[in-house]
């Protein structure tokens, strides 16, 4: 059975916080105006933001840790070319669909919910919603490729701070921001990505 260090896959605190900074840039653009943001922002308009953020920050935490670990046991059983071949085809997935993303793409209605139990329906709401999600599955391929930690680190950060925007911008700020024009630049990172993990998973073929 692996160690704990080696399945966080810590590394030094250069690669540690790169990975961090490239998880969260690339999580941060996807999800602006996502529907996990809407949440939040739906929320806390109707109760006190903090057990909506609490809600946020458990059910973030726990979605990303059950990502690394799925992408570091997926790293593990498959060969590296095909593991990168696998991420290469998901980041240009999610790449072309960010690109072709509109302004009113995510602005689904939210169901009210009752003032009781705020932190537990912040929490099954973010989890129902965001299971299987482009950014979940972002995190599973980040991770096998990347220092897990380091990507947990990074998803969650981000995570929890598009819903903090949400929660004390609310509507008004995003109204001002060209959402189209975040989902394309999440789109171009995504590509960029793909195009790495191709070249990753051509080499580590070669090798072979």
């Amino acid at each position: 059975m692996e160690s704990l260090a080696s399945l966080l896959g810590t590394g030094n605190l250069v690669d540690l916080s790169a990975t961090a900074a490239t998880s969260f840039a690339l999580i941060a653009a996807a999800e602006i105006g996502d529907k996990s943001q809407l949440v939040c922002m739906t929320l806390a308009s109707r109760h006190r933001p903090a057990p909506v953020m609490l809600g946020a920050l458990a059910a973030f935490s726990l979605l990303n840790t059950l990502a690394v670990v799925f992408g570091v046991a997926i790293a593990n059983w498959l060969p590296p070319y095909v593991v990168g071949a696998i991420v290469a085809i998901l980041f240009a997935l999610f790449g072309l669909h960010a690109l072709r993303a509109k302004d009113d793409e995510d602005d689904d209605e939210v169901e009210e919910k009752s003032s009781h139990g705020i932190f537990f329906t912040t929490f099954i709401l973010l989890t129902v919603a965001e299971f299987g999600d482009k950014t979940q599955l972002a995190v599973v391929a980040l991770s096998s490729t990347q220092l897990p930690a380091g990507v947990w680190l990074g998803a969650t950060l981000a995570l929890v701070a598009t819903s903090a925007l949400g929660i004390l911008a609310g509507r008004t700020l995003l109204k001002k921001i060209p959402i189209a024009l975040l989902h394309r630049i999440s789109g171009a990172f995504f590509l960029i990505l793909a195009l790495v993990a191709a070249w990753q998973a051509y080499t580590a073929y070669s090798g072979t």
